[in-house]
């Protein structure tokens, strides 16, 4: 159910657009409009993505959010969150040499471990199975989400946390993802135990497994691809999803250094210039 009006979703919209363009973060959505629903979030998302491809930019995916139980219950919720993925967003590793990734391009980004699933076969809800998820992808592939936030995290005034109608206007707060590291079959491969390693400036900051993610990193890409069937959309032949982070997310500066090792999926590595 929606509660906020065309305009009100177009002008809330135009607000997140300008704040990425500023690098000034705006206050909560939730805070001027309690009353606004899940809904009206996904609908202010998907009207700022639509500023965004008036401008030139591509859509190439989706990104998972909030698939652990500990992030569902701290947010009040029962289900993940979704984003999208464009064009401007993606990095590629080389191996062997550390990816160079301008600080101003975010605002307050932190760093997340995932995996990526690419697909060759579109998948279309409302009933689609873990299985059909597994037989539609090409490979599966290391990638970290670098997160970021247009809608402050904590209100400025009262301190109070942000709710999940901001985060799920704020593109389910997606602002980069990273690739490069290796390809596998997901139908030959334990994805739950797929594990990674996240070294910040030398220190191990996190460890997880794939297993975090509601216990199947493919269980999200079917839950994502039903929740699409309403809206007339569907996951298509081609695009990256990001099936939710495995780790805790890292808070990164100017002049941090990460690597990410997935042991014998490869290892993604950046640093922030």
């Amino acid at each position: 159910m929606s509660v906020l009006s065309d305009l009100q979703i177009q002008q809330l919209a135009a607000e997140l657009h300008q704040s990425e363009k500023s690098r000034v973060q705006i206050e909560h959505f939730s805070k001027r409009f309690p009353g606004m629903t899940v809904e009206d979030g996904y609908r202010i998302n998907r009207a700022w993505m639509q500023l965004k491809f008036a401008e030139g930019r591509t859509m190439i995916g989706h990104k998972i959010g909030l698939t652990s139980r500990a992030m569902q219950v701290s947010s009040q919720i029962d289900e993940p969150d979704y984003g999208t993925l464009l064009d401007d967003m993606r990095y590629t590793c080389t191996p062997g040499q550390v990816l160079e990734i301008p600080f101003a391009n975010f605002i307050a980004p932190r760093v997340e471990v995932e995996l990526a699933f690419i697909l060759k076969k579109a998948l279309r809800g409302p009933q689609v199975t873990v299985e059909q998820v597994l037989d539609a992808t090409d490979y599966v592939t290391p990638a970290v989400e670098i997160i970021d936030a247009r809608i402050e995290q904590l209100d400025r005034h009262t301190k109070v946390m942000r709710k999940v109608y901001d985060t799920i206007s704020d593109n389910a707060a997606n602002a980069g993802i990273v690739l490069g590291a290796n390809r596998v079959d997901p139908l030959t491969t334990d994805l739950p135990w797929c594990g990674a390693v996240l070294r910040q400036n030398g220190v191990v900051e996190e460890t997880g497994l794939a297993a975090g993610v509601q216990g199947h990193p493919a269980i999200g890409i079917a839950w994502l691809a039903n929740k699409l069937a309403p809206w007339g959309e569907h996951l298509q032949a081609g695009e990256i999803v990001l099936a939710g982070s495995f780790t805790k997310p890292a808070p990164a500066k100017v002049g941090d250094v990460f690597d990410v090792d997935y042991g014998p999926l490869g290892r993604l590595e950046f640093t922030f210039i």
